[in-house]
C-alpha cells in the first residue's frame, strides 16, 4: 500500500524497526479497547487494519463501504496447532498448567476458538468472497507458501496499486517476498525482541512467529483427532465448492 513512501530494498522500511502488528493493526485487540473508540477517518488513507472477527460480526460499515477485505485460510488442523501453542504461552506465562493438544482439539471441534468456529469464521468469508469477488479476495495460506510471489502480485492489483513494468523490471515483487518471508522476518530485532499492547495485555513480539510451516500439525496431533476435524471439515464444506 505505501511502497513507494517506503523502498523494499531501503534501509530505513519500518519492518527493519516496528513489529509487524504495530505496521498493521488490528482492529479489536489495538485500536478499539473498552475505554477507546477511535476516530478512524482521521487516519490517513488508504488505511490498512488486520482483524480475526468473523464477517458476521463485522460492523455493517464495513461491507457497506465498498472498502477491501483480503482474507487468508489455512488448514484447520495446523490452525488448531499454532492455537494450541500460543494460548499455552499465556497460560504458562499466568501460571496456569499448559493445555494437552488433546484438550485443545476438544475446544477447537466444539467451535471454543479466538474468533468463533473455525468452520463458521472461513465460511462466512468464502460465500462474501463468491458473492463480491471484487471487494473480498480469498487466499489459502498453503497457496501462498507454494507461489508467495503470484500472491503479491494478485493482492497489489486488488487493492489498486498493480506493479508497473519498471517495478517488475526493478524484481520488486521479489524483493516484497524476501522481505516479508518468515525467515527474514524472524531475523529482525523488532520481532525477535520487544513486546506488542494488546487487550489482553503486552504480549512478546517473538511469541507470534512460531514455524510458518504447512502441515506442522503431522508433528502434534494423534491419529483419532486428525480423523475427526478432517470429517467435521468434509461435512461443513460440503457443497460450499471450497477445498482446503
Amino acid at each position: 500500500m505505501h511502497r513507494k513512501e517506503h523502498p523494499v530494498d531501503s534501509g530505513d522500511h519500518p519492518f527493519n524497526s516496528v513489529s509487524p502488528h504495530e505496521c498493521v493493526k488490528f482492529l479489536e485487540y489495538q485500536l478499539y479497547t473498552a475505554s477507546r473508540i477511535p476516530d478512524i477517518g482521521r487516519l490517513p488513507d488508504p488505511r490498512l487494519f488486520a482483524t480475526h472477527v468473523p464477517f458476521v460480526s463485522l460492523p455493517r460499515s464495513v461491507p457497506g463501504s465498498g472498502c477491501k477485505i483480503v482474507y487468508v485460510c489455512r488448514d484447520p488442523k495446523d490452525i488448531l496447532v499454532s492455537q494450541w501453542k500460543f494460548s499455552n504461552k499465556f497460560r504458562i506465562r499466568d501460571g496456569l498448567e499448559p493445555l494437552s493438544v488433546e484438550a485443545a482439539a476438544d475446544f477447537f471441534c466444539d467451535g471454543l476458538s479466538p474468533g468463533g468456529p473455525y468452520w463458521d469464521h472461513v465460511l462466512g468469508y468464502w460465500r462474501a468472497h463468491m458473492a463480491h469477488p471484487e471487494r473480498v479476495l480469498f487466499f489459502r495460506y498453503e497457496d501462498m507458501i507454494r507461489d508467495p510471489a503470484a500472491h503479491v502480485s494478485k493482492l497489489a492489483e486488488f487493492v489498486g496499486r498493480p506493479f508497473d513494468a519498471g517495478e517488475e523490471d526493478a524484481g520488486t515483487v521479489d524483493a516484497i517476498v524476501r522481505l516479508c518471508s518468515f525467515e527474514n522476518m524472524t531475523g529482525l530485532g523488532a520481532t525477535k525482541e520487544g513486546k506488542t499492547e494488546l487487550v489482553v495485555g503486552a504480549v512478546e513480539n517473538n511469541w507470534f512467529f512460531r514455524r510458518g510451516m504447512v502441515g506442522d500439525w503431522e508433528n502434534h496431533l494423534p491419529p483419532e483427532t486428525t480423523r475427526k476435524i478432517d470429517a467435521i471439515t468434509h461435512a461443513r464444506f460440503r457443497d460450499s465448492g471450497l477445498h482446503v
